[in-house]
């Protein structure tokens, strides 16, 4: 019967050796990868799809005429509309 330390021995070497190969495959994977997009001319939009927007704006909805600060709509409601119409404060 094995001990626990050659199971654990066992187990570091496996890993150490399941990584380098992991390490290789992908070099492997990339290279063909690259290839196969230099080989056909092939785009991001056409591999990935198209991209959404991030952090887009968004039109501003509500403006406060005293201190010119703004609200579009989104969110929580900021505090200078609490109780207030919010129809007098649309863009």
């Amino acid at each position: 019967m094995t001990s626990l330390q050659e199971l654990l021995a066992q187990k570091e070497a496996l890993e150490k050796q399941i990584a380098q190969i992991k390490k290789a495959e992908r070099a492997d994977a990339l290279q063909n990868a690259r290839s196969l997009i230099e080989t056909y001319g092939l785009t991001v939009e056409e591999l990935f799809g198209k991209q959404r927007a991030i952090g887009k704006a968004v039109a501003i909805k509500y403006r406060n005429p005293e201190t010119g600060e703004s609200w579009s709509g989104r969110g929580r409601a900021p505090r200078w509309l609490d109780g207030k119409n919010r129809d007098d404060f649309a863009v």
